[in-house]
């Protein structure tokens, strides 16, 4: 049991264990509505655009504790709050997927006036601390809270099978979001190749999943490219993402041999769980694979570009 929460019942003996179990669930609700899984994915990507803004420029992070402070807490806060809008909008389409129907927001655990505070009030909370950081960091944060909340999740998830690759723009920033504390400038090629790998990345890994629920989609009436062209389709595009991913991220060569082989070597891995999806013959099956496999590579990825630096 959490620490936090036995130290709450000792403090209130005369709680009720139903007042008890409220609370707990509703934390436990916050976070859902929060998205704390795509939180904590895109904290990693902004703290690796920070790390090699550090490197590259050759600066002490003792000498931007408080930026860094201010810009990773602030992407935290805009994600999250961009995420419980999302859910706030789409809280009528989450009913009728089963991936999407336990949501606070979906079920009225959490109700539609607080969700869309909750994420009022963290989208500008977060914008307030990365403009401390810098005032590019809270341009690019802006920009990508207006994609993924307007432009994604208002218009093209609901019209048009392009909403993958349009949205990817809002989970392509935070590299540079965190790059933007430590160089405002911007200057160096390095944060927007980080950018376009975070923008080819995301079609093939949200295509693995629309796949996998394509019936979800189908049912809620969201035009996902598998719905509106087939597997076939979606798996020749999944390829060509994947494609030129590989050699973008070895654009990124002047952090060495090691980062450079393992690029390779993961790039290759997953270009070629890509082609295999053209021959597999449970096509669900291989994209529960290919999802898996994308989250591994990313997350791969970006600690190898770290670790690179300290070699």
């Amino acid at each position: 049991m959490d620490k936090s929460l036995v130290s709450y019942q000792a403090s209130n003996k005369n709680e009720s264990p139903l007042e008890s179990e409220a609370v707990r669930v509703s934390v436990k609700d916050v976070l859902t509505t929060v998205k704390m899984g795509i939180v904590n994915s895109n904290l990693i990507t902004a703290f690796t655009g920070l790390w090699l803004a550090l490197y590259f420029t050759e600066q002490s992070l003792s000498d931007f504790l408080w930026p860094v402070v201010f810009v990773l807490t602030g992407t935290a806060l805009v994600i999250a709050g961009g995420c419980s809008l999302n859910n706030y909008i789409d809280r009528d389409i989450d009913q009728l997927m089963t991936r999407t129907r336990e949501r606070p927001s979906a079920t009225g655990k959490l109700k539609s006036k607080k969700v869309l505070t909750l994420g009022l009030f963290l989208s500008i909370t977060g914008l307030v601390l990365l403009y401390l950081a810098s005032l590019p960091a809270a341009l690019f944060g802006l920009v990508g809270l207006v994609v993924y909340v307007m432009i994604y999740t208002m218009w093209l998830k609901r019209t048009h099978s392009l909403n993958t690759v349009i949205g990817s723009i809002a989970g392509a920033v935070p590299p540079i979001i965190g790059w933007a504390a430590i160089d405002p400038s911007l200057d160096s090629p390095v944060p927007w190749v980080l950018f376009l790998i975070m923008f080819l990345w995301q079609p093939p890994h949200f295509l693995a999943l629309a796949i996998k629920r394509v019936e979800e989609y189908r049912q809620a009436g969201v035009p996902m490219l598998p719905v509106v062209a087939g597997f076939e389709v979606t798996k020749r595009q999944m390829i060509v993402y994947v494609s030129v991913l590989f050699p973008i991220s070895l654009l990124l060569y002047s952090l060495g041999i090691f980062y450079t082989a393992a690029a390779m070597i993961m790039g290759a891995g997953w270009l070629a769980c890509a082609v295999y999806g053209l021959y597999a013959k449970d096509t669900v099956k291989w994209a529960r694979t290919m999802f898996v496999a994308s989250l591994n590579y990313l997350v791969l990825l970006f600690s190898v570009m770290i670790c690179a630096t300290l070699i």
